[in-house]
């Protein structure tokens, strides 16, 4: 992605991205990977004045996501948005009929193409999209492939339909895991990242920048 002088980059999701921030102050960017990116991209280019916002919310789906799209997004008019939904989609959805259902993946679609096809009407902004992800500890997370993997193609389709920068994190993630221990990276979960999941997640993304 392109990061220019004055930049806004929103950080927007569910709970990987929220990470304990102060949704009362609207520049609180929580204890994670935004905040992580935040503090490298300030400390090595200082010149460029760059804005970080992170409207992530614990908890949400993307159809959340798309209820509050046009305010946490929209008006914000942000120059780079960086996207990382479904993982709550899948665990919702554990147990129930909606599991792996071909209803619930095209809803997933449709309200990812509403998400992405709003933005480019209505900004000019420059679009990130990371995969949602589980690493398989706990053991049960493994049966949880049926309904992600979908959803992981699904956002892989709209990086393809709308060109925009992708970040496959669900790969990167599950690399490292294999090589160092699931728990290093997603704690007791398989989901909510640890301190060093929020680094490679950062890393993966920095990795990505070219500067204008």
């Amino acid at each position: 992605m392109k990061v220019r002088k004055e930049d806004t980059i929103l950080f927007i999701g569910d709970s990987v991205t929220d990470v304990n921030r102060n949704h009362q102050d609207p520049l609180d960017l929580g204890k994670g990977y935004p905040l992580m990116i935040a503090g490298m991209l300030q400390a090595a280019h200082p010149e460029l004045a760059l804005t970080f916002l992170n409207r992530g919310v614990g908890g949400d789906r993307i159809g959340d996501l798309k209820t509050r799209w046009q305010e946490d997004c929209l008006a914000l008019n942000p120059d780079i948005v960086s996207i990382l939904i479904g993982i709550n989609d899948t665990w919702y959805n554990v147990g129930e009929s909606a599991f792996a259902s071909e209803e619930s993946f095209d809803q997933f679609e449709q309200d990812y193409r509403y998400l992405l096809k709003s933005l480019f009407q209505q900004t000019d902004a420059r679009v990130v999209l990371m995969e949602p992800f589980v690493l398989p500890y706990p053991k049960d997370r493994a049966k949880w492939r049926r309904d992600l993997d979908p959803r992981i193609q699904i956002v892989r389709k709209m990086a393809r339909e709308y060109q925009t920068d992708f970040i496959p994190l669900d790969g990167i993630l599950n690399q490292a895991g294999i090589e160092f221990g699931y728990q290093t990276y997603t704690g007791d979960d398989g989901v909510h990242p640890t301190t060093a999941g929020h680094g490679a997640i950062a890393q993966a993304w920095l990795q990505r920048v070219r500067l204008e």
